[in-house]
């Protein structure tokens, strides 16, 4: 634990600057495509920092800046083929990065950079320097394989800040959990035969990426029951995550018993994201963070590390973000969500007879394939 016990916070204006192009909601432009901003753009992080600001928690926090992540780093668990086409692309004008992943000229070095927050936040953590904490990553990186970027994620942040910590020693038995509204399919490629790595992912089933994300991937080998996918239909909301936290989730991580959580923490499960079509306001993402704190307070001396991926809505990610925050660092600091009651007030936000069936279905399938 630091002296101050202060959540440590790390951020760095360069993961602002990645360009992915004027292609919207797509991967590509095109003749019948008038060009627009990208959904993944800086807004929703930059605005996420600026209101930290301005309501003052910031000032709370023990905020941070970290390198860039090294070749060696990325090295263990991109290949080498694939980061060579990243630098050359990068010295040329951009391309795609493999499915969905436009890049252009200097957007490797904000990758770089975004892996290198994400290493310096979980190292801080595992080494104690701080007891938990956020990183402001961009560009995102849980669909990131080993050999080529996806779904706007050029580099896998958290497997390559695991396996750096791993490697180390700084850590043995890390669990991963996943709530971006899209499958972690990152983590899991990166984990999947490994024992002592449990990948959790809790994502609207059938989005992105296509080929990923059932149940039935429980990993493979020595790894086989450390990977769980719940893929929950879409209009899941509170009542659903709620269920499916108190009833999976929660229970999985704690009968792992992680030297560390991390989550990959996207905000597209929001009911205001354009590329997710769940419900959740910003008081069920600060229920969740309070949950995992708690959970990591019992079981791993409270070592929890949260880092940005997801999140598409301008307006409504920073006040996710800040509840997040507020509820990761214990403060009193909040900020007023003139949304958040409404959204709790929608139709169908409890939870369904079908969610619950799926939920339980998936939790008995759990404990056939890896007791708890």
């Amino acid at each position: 634990m630091s002296d101050g016990g202060r959540t440590g916070f790390f951020w760095h204006e360069r993961c602002f600057w990645h360009d992915p192009g004027a292609i919207g909601v797509f991967s590509a432009p095109n003749e019948y495509l008038q060009p627009q901003a990208a959904s993944e753009s800086p807004e929703s992080k930059r605005r996420l920092k600026n209101l930290l600001e301005v309501s003052g928690l910031i000032d709370e926090l023990d905020v941070r800046k970290a390198p860039p992540a090294s070749r060696e780093d990325l090295a263990r668990f991109h290949t080498g083929n694939y980061l060579d086409e990243l630098e050359a692309g990068d010295l040329t004008r951009g391309g795609d990065a493999g499915e969905c992943a436009p890049y252009t000229q200097g957007s490797l070095m904000a990758a770089r950079q975004s892996a290198g927050l994400a290493i310096a936040a979980i190292e801080a953590v595992a080494t104690g320097e701080v007891p938990n904490a956020y990183a402001l990553c961009r560009p995102p990186g849980h669909h990131a394989e080993a050999d080529r970027g996806r779904g706007f994620c050029l580099l896998g942040n958290i497997p390559v800040a695991v396996m750096r910590a791993r490697a180390l020693g700084q850590v043995r038995r890390v669990a991963i959990l996943d709530w971006d509204v899209h499958h972690g399919n990152g983590q899991q490629s990166a984990f999947y035969d490994d024992p002592d790595v449990l990948t959790v992912s809790i994502h609207q089933a059938g989005n992105y990426p296509l080929d990923t994300g059932d149940f039935e991937e429980l990993g493979k080998g020595a790894g086989y029951g450390a990977n769980l996918n719940l893929p929950l239909p879409p209009g899941s909301g509170i009542g659903a995550y709620r269920y499916a936290m108190q009833e999976l989730v929660l229970p999985a991580i704690g009968g792992f018993a992680p030297d560390l959580i991390v989550v990959a923490c996207g905000y597209d499960a929001c009911a205001k994201d354009p590329l997710g079509k769940m419900m959740l306001n910003s008081s069920a993402f600060a229920a969740m963070t309070k949950q995992l704190k708690a959970l990591a307070e019992r079981i791993s001396e409270g070592k929890l590390v949260m880092i940005h991926e997801g999140g598409y809505s301008e307006g409504y990610v920073p006040l996710c973000g800040h509840a997040v925050i507020q509820s990761l660092s214990g403060s009193r600091i909040s900020v007023p969500d003139p949304q958040n009651d409404e959204i709790a007030a929608w139709a169908y936000q409890s939870l369904q007879p079908y969610q619950r069936a799926l939920i339980d279905s998936c939790r008995e399938g759990w404990q056939r394939a890896a007791p708890l």
